[in-house]
């Protein structure tokens, strides 16, 4: 319905997360049965979804600009921090109720007591293989301090990035983490 009521001839779907895929795919398969022109970029988390919007430009021929967001989405790499509420046995080993986690690819790579510490011990994970520009998205359970101090932690140790903060007022997820 959503796709149908922009009245636009042609429509990009960013579903940001793994869940809701295959939902855009079916929307957007109804839509062009109806002769809509629609795209799903498989954009898995919400700053792989701002990369894509980033670089969208409207001016662009509808398959290029879809294919300048894909890219952009999938230059992306991306994680999370979150706070375990039960006790489970995950990849990086043992977590505790209240433990924070740090979360690369639907895995647990790093556990720890802070969301400062572990947001910076998975970003640079995620810059081992490089990055110019890092997106935070803080969630509801994070104070603005939080993001200044990883902010400020990243820089110091990666020179010449470039960090960005959006608030995001997501549950669950102190800060969501992107590297490009």
């Amino acid at each position: 319905d959503a796709v149908r009521l922009t009245h636009a001839a042609e429509v990009v779907l960013l579903p940001s997360d793994k869940d809701t895929r295959g939902v855009a795919e079916a929307a957007a398969e109804q839509a062009r049965a109806d002769g809509l022109r629609v795209s799903v970029i498989p954009t898995r988390s919400i700053v792989q979804t701002l990369a894509a919007v980033a670089v969208h430009d409207p001016s662009a021929r509808f398959d290029d600009d879809v294919v300048a967001m894909t890219q952009a989405a999938g230059a992306t790499r991306y994680g999370g921090v979150s706070v375990a509420s039960r006790e489970a046995v995950t990849s990086a080993g043992r977590c505790q109720v209240g433990d924070v986690l740090g979360i690369v690819g639907g895995d647990v790579v790093e556990i720890g007591g802070s969301v400062e510490d572990v947001a910076v011990a998975v970003l640079d994970r995620l810059l081992s293989t490089g990055g110019e520009l890092i997106t935070l998205v803080r969630g509801d359970e994070a104070d603005e301090d939080v993001a200044a101090t990883v902010s400020r932690r990243v820089r110091r140790r990666h020179h010449g990035v470039e960090v960005v903060v959006y608030d995001g007022g997501q549950p669950f997820w102190p800060l969501i983490l992107g590297v490009e």
